[in-house]
C-alpha cells in the first residue's frame, strides 16, 4: 500500500500563510537537523531530508505553491516536481543553492560533483499526444574543451598547488548562513576543489576545461503526456567534476491549444453546432475525432447543451495506456435569416402549438398587460 503524502506545510512546520523567507528559514533548519552526516545511525533521517526538499521545491515556487494550495498533491501532476528518492544529498543541496552549506560537517562526501542539469522545451499538438512522437532537439551545453581535453591546461603546462587554497581544495570563509554562524568551509573557486592548477591555462577555455558545444539528441515522447510534464534524458546535461557523472536534460512539454478539442485529463470535449431541425427530428452526424471521423446519432428532441459520449476516442493514459473518451456537446443554432418559404413553414408549425406559448412575444405582452392592470387595481 502506497504511503500517504504529508501536507507540505506540516513537513516544514509553517502555516499556510507563511512568507517565502519563513519557508526558506524552515527548510534550512530541517537540512541541519536531518543531514546524514549528523545522523549516521538514523535511517529515517534520509527520508525526512528528502521529504523536506520536496516540500521546499513546491512551496518556494509561487506557481507550484498556488496549484498545491488549490488542488493539493493531485494538482502537481505535470508541474515538474523532482523525484528526490533517487537523488544524492549533494545533488539536492546543489539544486537549491545550498551546496557549500555543510562544508564543515563531513568532507568524505565531497568530490562527487555531479554535472548540472539542463532544461529545454518542446511544443506538441494533440494529435502527437494521442500517438506519441519523436523529436530532434538541438541545444548548447558546456562540454569538455576540445583543445585541452577538459584538463584546462595549455600544451606543456605543469600542475602545481593552487595558491588560493594551498592545495587543499577548500577555503575557509567567515560569516554564516541561516543558523550556521562562524567559519564556513567552501570549495575553492580557483581550482574547483582539485587543489591543483596548471601553470598555463588553455587559451580556448581559459583554464576551465569546458567550452560551449552544440548537441543534437532524439527524444521519444510517450503517448498521453500532459502539458507541463518533463521528459528526462539521462546523461545529456553538463559534465561533472573529477570524472563524476553528467547531469540530465529535462525537456518540458507544452501542448498547443486545438482548434476544436478541449482536453480534460485523458478525455476530449467537442462543442458541435447542429440545426434546430436536426435537434427536433434527430440526425446522424459525422463528428471529427483525432483519428478521423465517427458517426454520432442525435435522437429526436435533443436539447441545447446535451452531451453525448464517443467511447475510446480520447487520449491514452500515460501510465496504463487506457484510452479516454470524447464528449460531444451539441449547440443548437437558430437561423437569423429565413427565406419566404421557410418562414411560412415555421408559421404553419407555430399554429399547431399551444397558443399560450407561441408566439412568445404575444404571450409576454399579454402577461405584461395583466400585470399592469393588477398594479392599477391595487393602487386604487
Amino acid at each position: 500500500m502506497a504511503k500517504a503524502q504529508r501536507d507540505y506545510y506540516d513537513v516544514l512546520g509553517v502555516g499556510r500563510d507563511a512568507a517565502p523567507a519563513d519557508i526558506k528559514k524552515a527548510y534550512r533548519r530541517l537540512l541541519i537537523k536531518y543531514h546524514p552526516d549528523k545522523n549516521p545511525d538514523d535511517p529515517a533521517a534520509e527520508e525526512k531530508f528528502k521529504e523536506a526538499a520536496e516540500a521546499f521545491e513546491v512551496l518556494s515556487d509561487p506557481q507550484k505553491r498556488q496549484r498545491y494550495d488549490q488542488f493539493g498533491h493531485a494538482g502537481l501532476s505535470g508541474a515538474g516536481v523532482h523525484d528526490f528518492s533517487g537523488m544524492g544529498f549533494e545533488d539536492i543541496l546543489s539544486m537549491f543553492g545550498f551546496g557549500d552549506l555543510f562544508g564543515g560537517f563531513g568532507g568524505g562526501r565531497r568530490g562527487r560533483g555531479r554535472g548540472a542539469d539542463l532544461q529545454t522545451e518542446m511544443e506538441l499538438t494533440l494529435e502527437e499526444v494521442a500517438t506519441g512522437t519523436e523529436r530532434t532537439l538541438e541545444f548548447t551545453r558546456q562540454d569538455y574543451c576540445d583543445e585541452c581535453g577538459g584538463t584546462g591546461a595549455a600544451p606543456g603546462s605543469q600542475r602545481q598547488n593552487c595558491r588560493t587554497c594551498g592545495g587543499y581544495g577548500q577555503v575557509e570563509q567567515s560569516g554564516g548562513f541561516g543558523l550556521i554562524m562562524g567559519r564556513v568551509i567552501t570549495t575553492c573557486p580557483t581550482c574547483r576543489g582539485q587543489g591543483k592548477v596548471y601553470s598555463k591555462p588553455c587559451p580556448n577555455c581559459r583554464g576551465t576545461g569546458l567550452a560551449p558545444k552544440k548537441r543534437i539528441v532524439n527524444v521519444k515522447v510517450p503517448a498521453g503526456i500532459q502539458d507541463g510534464q518533463a521528459i528526462r534524458v539521462r546523461g545529456e546535461g553538463e559534465p561533472g567534476e573529477n570524472g563524476a557523472s553528467r547531469g540530465d536534460l529535462h525537456c518540458y512539454v507544452h501542448v498547443r491549444a486545438h482548434e476544436f478539442f478541449a482536453r480534460r485529463g485523458n478525455d476530449l470535449v467537442l462543442s458541435m453546432p447542429i440545426s434546430f431541425t436536426q435537434a427536433a427530428l434527430g440526425a446522424k452526424l459525422d463528428v471529427p475525432t483525432l483519428r478521423g471521423t465517427a458517426t454520432l446519432t442525435v435522437p429526436r428532441g435533443t436539447q441545447p447543451g446535451q452531451v453525448f459520449r464517443l467511447a475510446e476516442q480520447g487520449l491514452p493514459d500515460l501510465r496504463t495506456g487506457r484510452t479516454g473518451d470524447q464528449y460531444v456537446e451539441v449547440r443548437v443554432e437558430i437561423p437569423t435569416r429565413l427565406d419566404g418559404r421557410q418562414e411560412q413553414l415555421l408559421r404553419s408549425f407555430a399554429e399547431t402549438e399551444d397558443k399560450g406559448v407561441l408566439p412568445e412575444s404575444k404571450g409576454f405582452l399579454e402577461r405584461l398587460v395583466e400585470y399592469l392592470s393588477g398594479m392599477e387595481k391595487k393602487n386604487e
